[in-house]
């Protein structure tokens, strides 16, 4: 029995409040000789979930299953409870072979399933994704990394502009898998007609997709105005200035925003040398940029400074800050009846903070990954 935090619960903040862990799951009421922890002047927030991460702690998604669970662990300790693993663009073989060993540690709950953000995206807003190695989104070749990650694939991205990219976002949306449109140069009205046919999300708006203008509104406008797109934002202070923050906020509302990391390895580490996939990435103060051509390659984010940031910086309401990393995107991943909110019966994943929003505690299912310490 946790007390004396502020808890955010679905319904608002309860001040000096009480929550019950029992097991692996929130309880209604404290088990039977319950140990009681005092956590007065603690905030009490729902574990964070996390739908595009790339790697952290030194270690990628993209290698070996001990290199994945370093990743994970790092993220965990951050207050990540439930993560998406994300793939950057390489060659098919090599995506659909790896898709194979992130299904196991899906499988195994160590995450919730698969991302691939390439290599279906356009040339010309590429990114950090090797040129040589992108393809049209091409029916045929979007099954086959489906049919890899053996029913774990829960997010494509793609540019819907490109040939097939349509009929793409049918065959996902057929198979119950997210189309997220990203990496893009489509034009406003090519985006409202990846939305009608089942794109349900924008990755990372704002970055690598042409921006608003008064007579080309492009994909910005069209993703910000449809109410069944919910649309990624990374707030780490460099992808996005805090006016673009606030304009998705006013124009999407809290219940369509999710805050991602589109985190890489050096997240929790430090500056120096990395790969993203086949790419090198310098980082340097923080930021993650290509060796060669120097593009924003990911950012070493954790959800935890991203929380922190939108409550201190932003001066987002606390509660609207948990939706955004917490309830949308368990509500994209089709979990919300186990994670993204403290009630009963669902996981004990949670996070304690302190009055400046700084980890102290982290729970998963019901053990610490990080134990509090408290006087």
């Amino acid at each position: 029995m946790l007390t004396g935090a502020h808890v955010v619960l679905p319904t608002g903040t309860v001040r000096d409040g009480r929550l019950a862990v029992d097991g692996t799951r929130i309880a209604a009421t404290a088990p039977a000789g319950a140990r009681v922890v005092d956590v007065s002047g603690h905030w009490l927030v729902p574990g964070f979930v996390d739908i595009h991460n790339h790697g952290g702690g030194g270690a990628a998604f993209s290698g070996s299953a001990e290199e994945i669970l370093t990743a994970v662990d790092a993220h965990r300790r951050h207050g990540t409870t439930t993560l998406v693993a994300s793939m950057v663009t390489d060659e098919m073989d090599l995506l659909a072979r790896q898709a194979g060993l992130l299904s196991e540690l899906a499988e195994q709950g160590e995450i919730a399933g698969i991302h691939f953000e390439g290599p279906f995206i356009s040339p010309c807003r590429k990114g950090a994704h090797a040129e040589e190695l992108l393809l049209d989104p091409d029916p045929a070749d979007v099954r086959k990394l489906i049919d890899a990650a053996r029913g774990r694939a829960k997010m494509v991205t793609l540019a819907a502009e490109l040939p097939g990219g349509v009929d793409s976002v049918r065959l996902l949306a057929e198979h119950g898998v997210i189309a997220a449109i990203g990496h893009t140069d489509a034009s406003y009205e090519q985006t409202v007609e990846a939305i009608d046919a089942g794109a349900t999300v924008a990755t990372h708006l704002f970055n690598a997709m042409p921006g608003l203008n008064h007579r080309s509104p492009g994909p910005i406008a069209a993703l910000l105005e449809d109410e069944r797109v919910t649309v990624e934002l990374i707030n780490d202070g460099t992808h996005l200035h805090p006016a673009a923050l606030e304009l998705a906020f006013r124009h999407a509302g809290a219940d369509r925003v999710a805050f991602i990391t589109d985190a890489m390895d050096a997240a929790g580490i430090g500056d120096g040398r990395y790969m993203l996939g086949p790419m090198e990435v310098e980082v340097s103060d923080g930021v993650a940029r290509l060796v060669h051509g120097g593009s924003i390659a990911g950012s070493t984010l954790t959800l935890d400074r991203a929380f922190r940031r939108a409550v201190t910086v932003d001066r987002l309401p606390v509660e609207d800050a948990v939706t955004a990393l917490s309830a949308n995107p368990a509500r994209l991943l089709g979990l919300s009846d186990r994670i993204g909110s403290l009630e009963p019966g669902k996981d004990a994943d949670l996070v304690l903070l302190d009055a400046d929003f700084r980890v102290k505690g982290v729970m998963r299912r019901g053990e610490w990954v990080v134990a509090p310490q408290l006087p």
